[in-house]
């Protein structure tokens, strides 16, 4: 690859929608959820090793997992690991990795990638990847990855775009929708001008610190005077105060929604952003009842359910439709297995019962 680009990842998430499976002290991306032997964060990290060397990687995540990044990437050096003290959000994930990229290297091409991704195909993947960072060479240009979509799911953003009118890859975008009600999200995939919002950007960091000057001052202005610190020994004091300072907005709505210079590469490569137990579900192994069973366990009359257990008991269940369970630890969850919107209420419910439970 000619512009030879740095790996961001993105994982100080909490996956509240895995809980309990997924905790405070190690969420969804620091474990194992599909049973390869391999986190969500090392599947992320072995997929870019096709296109970028260890030394080019940077981990973003809480100060509260940065002994977990430690032990799940063992390659990586200390300084590769930026670690927050605040949780705000996207957009100061990016402009701290930006600025600190742009201190030693001000012609950097930057991919910036969640943690906790499902890629199927991945040698498709690296074809398409390849495209949108040729495509940020430009100068402005922000580019997102956009998944072809094959049906009206309201769990994810939407992105539309024009037609390219000379051959070009990169298509101008022309609206972000934030998980539209099922009526739209039907008219957006008859439409035919609309793809999935994969939450994954690459760009020319000069691009993104113009982006943030503009439409996020307050966090371009924080960041900026991180370049008297960043690398020495005064870097974590100022990241403090930095996100003491800056506030809790997404990259797709302090940037990409405000810019007009933003561009989608498509995409179809067997993604999945892993948000849900329901999303689990239909990527595991069923049986042929559309059960997934992980753990000692009794179906009977028992159908399109997920039942996970991690204790040596063994568990029955009889009689149930579109539920899902799970043990993991303290905490025993039954409920519908789309409910996924009434997570939060669980997980803030049960921090009331006691923090060991969260």
């Amino acid at each position: 690859m000619q512009h030879r680009p740095y790996i961001v990842i993105l994982a100080g998430g909490i996956g509240s929608r895995f809980w309990p499976y997924s905790r405070t002290n190690r969420p969804k991306q620091f474990l194992d959820i599909l049973g390869t032997g391999r986190t969500l964060l090392q599947m992320t990290y072995d997929r870019f090793l096709a296109i970028a060397k260890p030394d080019r990687f940077f981990v973003v995540t809480n100060h509260a997992y940065l002994e977990l990044v430690k032990e799940q990437l063992p390659d990586l050096k200390p300084e590769q690991i930026l670690t927050e003290p605040l949780r705000r959000n996207t957009a100061a994930c990016a402009a701290y990795a930006a600025y600190r990229i742009h201190s030693f290297d001000r012609e950097a091409t930057l991919i910036v990638t969640p943690a906790d991704q499902l890629i199927l195909k991945e040698d498709r993947f690296i074809a398409t990847i390849e495209k949108a960072v040729e495509a940020a060479q430009v100068k402005g240009r922000l580019v997102t990855m956009g998944i072809r979509p094959n049906r009206a799911d309201t769990g994810f953003g939407y992105i539309q775009y024009l037609e390219s009118e000379n051959g070009d890859s990169a298509l101008k975008v022309k609206t972000f929708t934030e998980k539209p009600n099922l009526k739209l999200a039907k008219t957006f995939l008859e439409s035919g001008d609309f793809a999935w919002n994969s939450g994954m950007f690459v760009w020319k960091v000069g691009s993104l610190l113009e982006a943030l000057s503009e439409n996020l001052p307050d966090v371009a202005e924080t960041f900026e005077e991180g370049k008297n610190h960043f690398g020495k020994s005064t870097e974590r004091e100022f990241v403090f105060k930095a996100y003491s300072l800056v506030k809790n907005v997404s990259l797709d709505l302090g940037i990409m929604e405000k810019s007009d210079n933003v561009y989608v590469i498509l995409g179809d490569y067997g993604w999945s952003d892993l948000g849900s137990w329901h999303g689990l579900h239909d990527l595991r192994e069923k049986d042929e009842h559309n059960n997934v069973v992980d753990g000692n366990v009794l179906l009977y009359d028992t159908k399109n359910s997920y039942v996970k257990v991690d204790s040596k008991k063994l568990v029955v269940v009889e009689g149930l439709d579109h539920y899902l369970i799970n043990e993991s630890e303290n905490v025993l969850l039954i409920c519908k297995l789309d409910g996924e919107k009434k997570f939060r209420d669980f997980v803030a419910n049960a921090k009331k019962k006691g923090e060991d439970f969260i």
